[in-house]
């Protein structure tokens, strides 16, 4: 059976008792484990509706949106590559996805198409639970900051005002402009921008509290650890926004050294509740997402 549905087989995967009413949009969309996180948390509070992936070209969200809202979704999840694109096509952004500048989580609505981001406050649920700390309270290192969500992590860390924050990427032209975004938000951190190839990358590296792995390295068997082992000390926390494989090069090496470690997973999950709730207030589903994720 098809992994993911198409804005042309959609159709008829909304009747029978479990008709699809929530989806997630993506392009590829087949490795998507959200069905797996959400479809638990609907059966449990007896909500008649199927989770399903929708694999969505780039420039057709808007005709997806369309399509959704004829066939009575609720709303739908939003992953790579549409979030900047899902933002243009909401009647309403809320306050927190206009700052991290991307959709992940849209609610179809009688008043019109809401979007949200829930990965900016997944990101800081997913450190608490993990470290026992919020990014806020101490200094963030992020690799690879010029991605999207890399862009969503250091705002996120930036809207708690921390007292520094390092924004590492492998151009630095692409994350200046992001910078002084930031130094808008919160001019009371020290914002430091760097390449990979930077002199300092190693003692910068070291100098901070947590440190985020936010590229692509590591989803592939063979990629290299994104930094070298020299860049990290054992009191260190690390956290890479992988979560398959769950022990990424990144996270294999800061084991080896001493760090405390987690990976993506945790933020699959509290990105997922948050979204939850957006189209279920008043529901509670962590519990029933952390199970089925085994955590």
């Amino acid at each position: 059976m098809q992994p993911y549905l198409t804005l042309d087989t959609l159709k008829h995967a909304c009747t029978g008792p479990k008709p699809a009413r929530l989806a997630v949009l993506g392009f590829p969309v087949s490795h998507s484990a959200s069905p797996q996180l959400h479809q638990p948390a609907l059966d449990a509070f007896g909500i008649g509706a199927t989770y399903v992936r929708l694999e969505v070209n780039p420039g057709e969200i808007s005709e997806a949106f369309s399509t959704m809202k004829e066939l009575d979704f609720i709303g739908c999840n939003v992953t790579v590559p549409h979030k900047f694109e899902a933002m243009e096509y909401c009647d309403t952004v809320s306050e927190q996805a206009r700052l991290l500048g991307a959709v992940n989580t849209v609610v179809f609505g009688e008043s019109g198409t809401t979007g949200h981001n829930t990965d900016g406050p997944g990101f800081e649920q997913a450190i608490r639970g993990a470290f026992g700390f919020l990014p806020g309270e101490v200094h963030t290192l992020i690799l690879g900051a010029g991605g999207g969500a890399g862009q969503a992590i250091a705002t996120q860390c930036a809207l708690a005002k921390p007292a520094r924050l390092t924004l590492v990427n492998r151009s630095v032209g692409k994350i200046e402009s992001l910078a002084e975004k930031l130094r808008g938000i919160s001019p009371t951190t020290e914002i430091i921008t760097l390449s990979f190839s930077d002199p300092d990358l190693v003692s910068r590296c070291r100098s901070a509290d947590l440190v985020v792995q936010t590229t692509s390295l590591g989803l592939k068997a063979g990629d290299p650890p994104v930094i070298g082992e020299d860049c990290m000390t054992p009191v260190q926390c690390a956290y890479d926004t992988i979560y398959e494989p769950a022990e990424t090069a990144f996270l294999a090496a800061a084991k080896r050294i001493g760090c405390r470690t987690d990976n993506g997973m945790s933020l699959l999950i509290h990105q997922g509740e948050i979204a939850f709730r957006h189209w279920f207030p008043g529901t509670t589903p962590l519990p029933h997402m952390q199970a089925a994720m085994g955590r």
